[in-house]
């Protein structure tokens, strides 16, 4: 019925059987969309018995679209906050931005299958960071590292093709169109460049450049490549960035005013709080390289070749 403290009751009455399903866990995602009655009151207690548990608990999580209405965005932000305080790391994703880059005929029914599928992505992406083997690894304890109690978190996956594939796929993942923010200033990061066989080091090197300029200083950064023969002359980059004091001390409510071989075996859990997701394509975004090099943008107009392909796929239908 909409109603967070009924979801909130019956995850508490299944305390035991959630601490079950998660015994033994390295790593636990908990998705959801927010604002109704399961998201809102089942995810904070589904995360906090996780984390009691021992597992690195990471939230993905969608806010819910404007016309879903002011008491839907109300429960959402509340339990958001909430949920912040009972995970390691949290990823929130902002449905209304779909709006920016689907087309305007896109049935109600994609729509949502887009925004579930968002979550896919997010799980998808960190856990190939963890568990593709490649040329430098980056495995359990590196991820650990960067996103355990790390609070608010933020991850993009970019595709770049041709002679600056590096540095526009680096750019596409910055700056991704769903996020509300970029990774300014990030205290830790996780990135992963994959390529094909002909993926070189200096073009690995301009794709951490671009990453670096971006991050703190002081920032501790984690580095994984990889090779797929498959991507051809493309080349993809998944960046999971952390540590943003600033986005923790501001809150999710203020913020929303303001608009991929493992050393050791690591066993994962994905609990979906809402729906099932469903998975209709990629959302991986692809960038054009301006011809001036600029920060990623924050609130500009989308152009086209920022939107994810499958998005791109609806306009022509």
């Amino acid at each position: 019925g909409g109603d967070p403290s009924v979801g909130r009751m019956a995850a508490e009455e299944s305390r035991k059987e959630i601490a079950a399903m998660v015994a033994g866990t390295d790593l636990c995602f908990v998705t959801s969309g927010m604002g109704g009655g399961t998201g809102s009151g089942a995810a904070p207690i589904v995360a906090e018995v996780a984390k009691e548990a021992g597992c690195l608990t990471v939230a993905i999580v969608t806010k819910p679209f404007m016309f879903e209405g002011t008491r839907r965005m109300k429960q959402a932000l509340e339990a958001i906050e909430i949920l912040k305080d009972n995970v390691d790391t949290i990823i929130v994703v902002s449905n209304e931005r779909l709006l920016e880059i689907m087309p305007e005929n896109t049935p109600m029914e994609k729509a949502f299958m887009v925004a579930d599928d968002i979550l896919r992505q997010g799980v998808v992406g960190i856990s190939d960071i963890i568990i593709k083997q490649g040329l430098v690894n980056v495995d359990f304890a590196d991820v650990r590292a960067v996103m355990n109690n790390a609070g608010t978190a933020l991850m993009g996956i970019g595709l770049g093709e041709g002679k600056t594939a590096a540095e526009d796929a680096a750019s596409a993942a910055i700056s991704s169109p769903l996020l509300d923010c970029g990774i300014d200033n990030a205290k830790g990061v996780v990135f992963n460049i994959s390529g094909g066989s002909r993926l070189s080091l200096t073009e690995v090197s301009r794709a951490a450049q671009l990453i670096y300029s971006y991050v703190d200083e002081n920032a501790n950064v984690i580095f994984g490549a990889l090779q797929d023969e498959s991507m051809g002359d493309q080349i993809s980059i998944t960046v999971l960035a952390t540590g943003f004091a600033q986005l923790d001390k501001i809150g999710v409510n203020e913020l929303s005013a303001k608009a991929k071989t493992p050393t050791r075996s690591t066993t994962m859990t994905t609990v979906s709080s809402e729906s099932e997701t469903q998975a209709p394509s990629s959302t991986t975004v692809t960038r054009r390289r301006e011809q001036e090099t600029a920060a990623p943008p924050q609130s500009a107009p989308v152009a086209d070749d920022q939107i994810p392909d499958f998005l791109r796929q609806l306009k022509k239908t």
